[in-house]
């Protein structure tokens, strides 16, 4: 087992565990509210003095970098890759942020290169890289377009700095997620001012997991740039739609939801014991006064934080300690990374450390170390900043009034962000017309003829759930997943 990484044990909550685990103990850390208001600057600049670089092969194997004047903090290398099957055009990279520099892929489509939407994507948990196709999670990517056939299997994305690939040359950190969304904001920006091919085109940011934390600022961030660029006289960002996964954005509903998932009939049949759930069901009412009283109708640091030591704990234990997987509610917890419970992340985690992919893949020299797959220090530094106690459906909401598409999907089987505490929150959403995705019909949609989940819209949100899907949907339903991101993106129903 790697160093700083085990199963969480019964009396340790998630929240708990990873603030011991971290030497941080029981500090109390007063909240900084210098970053919930994301601040975006452009610099004045000639028209004249910016010259892009115009199309994507004319790369070569040899990092190219790439600024703007607008964005004189940031710059992006890029070069040429082929680490992939072959069939696809590929291109790695960094966005050098001063002294940080965050690692990312980018893969063409392999429908129409020259029309397809592009997505971006970004994986969740704020220690790890993205575990699935080849995984590496909390990364960056632009896609153009899911591909009409499954992608390769090595679409890999690394961010905030400290985790996979990238890194920091004096220790410089990113601890929030406001943070975060000003860096991805000024990186689209300046890619697609370089890369002209794909303004105008629909783009779409996707996440899953603590993704659902991340995508609902990164878009507003890249929606709220827009204006900014249009006063430079650049073109702004055709932001249509988010996606998000599993999401983990209103966690005091999520973890209320854990009793359901164990102790009824939500997914399967109840997982613990009758006096176990019994004395949960009397928790879950008194942590739903405590969590709505200290962190949501106002937020009292000092409350919510009690709060959110002793009902996780009271809530989450029960289901660890019987040792079923939190991602994949139907089969046991396997595995050595940190508690992922999927045995295979452990063999991808070691295909990613090689030194002859890493040099395929263009990792800087200065990446020396070679745990590919997690990184606590990241995850502790986003819990002492309280990233972890801030919800995002305000930023959902506000998306969609902006007319920006929305699309929360989730495995049927996931626990630890599952489909009744992610139905909870999009169906309280406070935004024009909140009552008709209630009103709205909830009805099956197949694939090839047969039903593979339930889905109801209402205006531009759309709520969907995919039979037999764990954590991580597209690692277990890829069919399914494609055939629902390509409608999604074709502008059908599901």
């Amino acid at each position: 087992m790697q160093e700083g990484c085990s199963v969480p044990q019964p009396s340790q909550s998630l929240f708990t565990l990873e603030r011991e685990r971290l030497g941080l103990g029981h500090r109390i850390n007063a909240p900084s509210f210098k970053n919930d208001r994301t601040l975006l600057k452009l610099a004045t600049f000639d028209a004249d003095s910016f010259k892009p670089f115009g199309q994507l092969s004319a790369l070569s194997n040899e990092f190219t970098t790439l600024g703007h004047p607008a964005f004189p903090k940031y710059s992006v290398r890029v070069k040429k890759s082929d680490f992939c099957d072959g069939t696809v055009a590929a291109y790695t990279g960094y966005i050098d942020v001063e002294a940080r520099h965050l690692f990312f892929y980018f893969f063409e489509s392999r429908n129409d290169p020259a029309e397809d939407d592009v997505i971006f994507w970004t994986n969740g948990g704020t220690l790890l890289r993205n575990a699935y196709y080849v995984r590496e999670c909390v990364l960056t990517i632009l896609l153009a377009k899911v591909p009409e056939a499954p992608p390769p299997s090595a679409s890999s994305w690394s961010s905030p700095v400290g985790v996979g690939h990238s890194y920091a040359e004096y220790g410089e950190t990113v601890s929030t997620t406001e943070e975060a969304a000003v860096d991805i904001a000024a990186f689209v920006a300046i890619f697609f001012e370089h890369f002209g091919l794909f303004k105008n085109r629909g783009f779409h940011m996707a996440g899953e997991s603590y993704g659902g934390r991340y995508i609902p600022l990164f878009a507003s961030a890249v929606y709220d740039q827009n204006a900014k660029l249009v006063e430079a006289g650049m073109t702004p960002v055709n932001l249509s739609s988010i996606m998000i996964g599993s999401a983990w954005t209103d966690q005091y509903k999520m973890i209320l939801s854990y009793y359901d998932m164990q102790c009824t009939l939500a997914s399967l049949p109840p997982i613990l014991d009758i006096s176990t759930c019994v004395r949960m069901s009397q928790v879950v009412p008194r942590c739903q006064k405590r969590m709505q009283a200290s962190c949501i109708d106002v937020f009292d640091f000092i409350g919510c934080s009690e709060v959110m030591a002793i009902c996780p704990a009271e809530i989450q234990d029960p289901f660890i300690a019987s040792g079923m997987n939190l991602h994949y509610l139907s089969k046991p917890c396997e595995g050595l990374q940190c508690g992922l419970c999927y045995s295979r992340i452990d063999t991808i985690s070691e295909y990613l450390a090689q030194p002859s992919l890493r040099t395929a893949l263009g990792v800087d020299p200065a990446v020396t170390g070679n745990d590919t797959t997690t990184s606590r220090p990241v995850e502790g530094m986003f819990i002492a900043s309280n990233d972890m106690l801030r919800t995002s459906y305000d930023h959902v909401a506000a998306l969609l009034e902006r007319g920006v598409r929305v699309l929360i999907y989730t495995g049927t089987y996931d626990w630890i962000c599952n489909w009744v505490g992610n139905e909870r929150w999009v169906m309280a959403l406070e935004r024009s017309g909140r009552g008709e995705l209630a009103e709205a019909e909830l009805r099956g949609w197949n694939v090839d003829g047969k039903e593979v989940g339930k889905t109801r819209s209402a205006r531009s949100l759309t709520w969907a759930t995919i039979y037999g899907a764990g954590h991580m949907a597209p690692y277990d339903k890829p069919k399914e997943s494609l055939e629902m991101v390509n409608r999604w993106l074709a502008g059908q129903e599901l």
